[in-house]
């Protein structure tokens, strides 16, 4: 017996709908079985299993003192503008007038590495902005003008740095410019955690370097520009950031150190040498992921690779 047309068409239709009754159940639980498994991922909290892109990272509990993570600390590496915190904390400490006007010169021009600047020749603004824009937009020139204008110029300037080094017990750290554009600016990361602990203490800096945009009177006319933080974390509501600041040549590939309330901790994060336009940042997400899941009572029990004691005290 043979089937119409229309019998066959209703009979395939039929078991079709009988087939995906049948496996669209089955499907749905494939899709929700691999949702609960995406979502059930845990952050392994054995710090030797993190991977980080950074050549060099170093995450200290800023109220312990204990190191929490170490990769590679005790390599004094060039730090590019991290510099500039020095150079910030210099300025600071020497109780210098910044309300006065200082102006961009011939001498402040970047002929290292010929980098770009907001600021042209002949550009004023008072040394209250100059270093609000070298800490937030990691302007070379602002942090070279700086240097010139302190009493003895720019060679005494670097010389107050590498004595404020030594004073905070900084061994591995030498500084050449204000700016770090100099590959001989190096530091470790156990120095450079000990200058974010003491730079993220002075008010000026915690207030400038937090900020995800300032702006300055540096346009045509003393016209308002708008310049933004080097380091986006800072306008990310996830983060609870105390100081930031960011560096690069291609000496020192991309850097980060930053202090931020982690789980209700200060803690110290320093990032140097990574690859990539944004993988320090997000090194720095890792970290904090990391320590989000981490038994609070259990940090500074590991470190991804064993690190003596002596190398690691702050």
């Amino acid at each position: 017996m043979f089937l119409s047309s229309s019998a066959l068409r209703s009979w395939v239709l039929t078991g079709f709908m009988a087939l995906l009754v049948t496996h669209v159940p089955l499907a749905e639980a494939r899709v929700h079985h691999l949702h609960r498994h995406h979502h059930a991922t845990q952050v392994d909290p054995d710090p030797r299993h993190m991977v980080l892109l950074s050549v060099t990272a170093l995450v200290v509990d800023e109220q312990t003192q204990k190191v929490v993570y170490a990769k590679n600390p005790e390599s004094a590496h060039p730090i590019a503008s991290i510099t500039k915190l020095m150079t910030a904390l210099v300025v600071i400490q020497n109780h210098q007038n910044l309300e006065e006007t200082l102006t961009v010169s011939q001498e402040d021009v970047d002929t290292l590495r010929y980098s770009h600047s907001h600021l042209r020749v002949g550009t004023q603004a008072t040394r209250l902005d100059f270093l609000r824009m070298a800490l937030v937009a990691s302007e070379n020139r602002a942090a070279a003008a700086l240097a010139r204008n302190f009493p003895g110029g720019t060679a005494a300037f670097v010389q107050q740095m590498n004595l404020q080094a030594q004073k905070l017990g900084m061994k591995n750290t030498h500084f050449e410019d204000a700016s770090g554009l100099n590959g001989a600016n190096v530091a470790t990361a156990q120095d450079l955690a000990v200058l974010v602990g003491t730079a993220v203490k002075v008010p000026l800096i915690h207030e400038i370097t937090t900020r995800s945009e300032i702006q300055v009177p540096i346009g045509r006319g003393g016209r308002l520009v708008t310049l933004r933080n080097t380091n986006p974390l800072v306008a990310h509501e996830g983060w609870q950031i105390g100081l930031s600041k960011t560096g690069f040549i291609n000496e020192a590939g991309q850097c980060l150190v930053m202090q931020a309330t982690i789980h209700q901790r200060p803690t110290i994060i320093v990032l140097l040498d990574s690859r990539g336009r944004h993988a320090r940042f997000s090194d720095a997400n890792r970290v904090r992921r990391w320590l989000e899941v981490q038994d609070q009572t259990a940090l500074g029990l590991l470190s991804a690779k064993p690190v003596p004691k002596s190398d690691v005290s702050l």
